[in-house]
């Protein structure tokens, strides 16, 4: 009952995200496109948060249910940097929210999320609606996704830098809105390395999709 809940889930919102794991940083790329049913309810929806320095979420599902378990990984981020003196690892986020994803197993919420930064290493995990986790090289959510891991799985590349991922992560996307309903409004572009968080910006995105010889 529970994998049948979990599959409804992720076929109820249209998002596209992508997730790779690089040498020296995560990279996080999803489109902007929210939807309700057919219709385009919003043309500039956040689907890749700053939970810190070292670590960012990815959401694909409803937009309420995501907004608030990002607000409470922040939370609960900031309150262990205060505790503990240092960033909280990535392995440690992810099993809070898998276990609040878990105690809600009866009503989920309607969402599937990566979680990824960098501690000891760089590191991506995917959740589902129900708490489980797999650990992931790189990986795609939401209603493009399978579109995104055509390119993906031809492109990907282990032990590239950031700045060689960053047009691999962006492209599936833009592949993906070309093809899915659900998927829209452009690519929004996140790095996660020991410096901190980075979002591109929508002409930095840009230049970087039109790169010559890359593909």
């Amino acid at each position: 009952m529970e994998e049948a809940e979990a599959e409804k889930v992720k076929k109820m919102k249209g998002t596209t995200t992508v997730g790779i794991v690089c040498s020296d940083g995560v990279v996080f790329a999803a489109d902007r496109r929210a939807t309700m049913g057919y219709f385009i309810a919003n043309k500039e929806t956040q689907k890749i948060f700053e939970i810190d320095r070292h670590l960012a979420m990815t959401v694909a599902g409803g937009v309420g249910d995501a907004q608030m378990l990002a607000r409470l990984l922040q939370a609960e981020s900031n309150l262990y940097r205060l505790d503990k003196k240092k960033p909280i690892p990535v392995v440690a986020a992810t099993t809070l929210l898998a276990n609040i994803l878990n105690q809600y197993r009866f009503a989920p919420f309607y969402v599937q999320l990566l979680v990824g930064g960098v501690d000891d290493k760089p590191r991506i995990y995917n959740l589902d609606a129900v708490g489980g986790v797999t650990d992931e090289k790189f990986v795609s959510t939401g209603s493009g996704s399978l579109t995104a891991y055509g390119y993906l799985e031809d492109h990907f590349r282990e032990g590239r830098p950031v700045k060689e991922n960053l047009r691999v992560a962006a492209k599936a996307v833009s592949i993906a809105i070309k093809r899915d309903a659900g998927t829209g409004e452009g690519v929004d572009l996140v790095a996660v390395t020991k410096a901190g968080f980075k979002r591109y910006a929508k002409d930095e995105v840009q230049e970087i999709l039109e790169e010559k010889g890359k593909d």
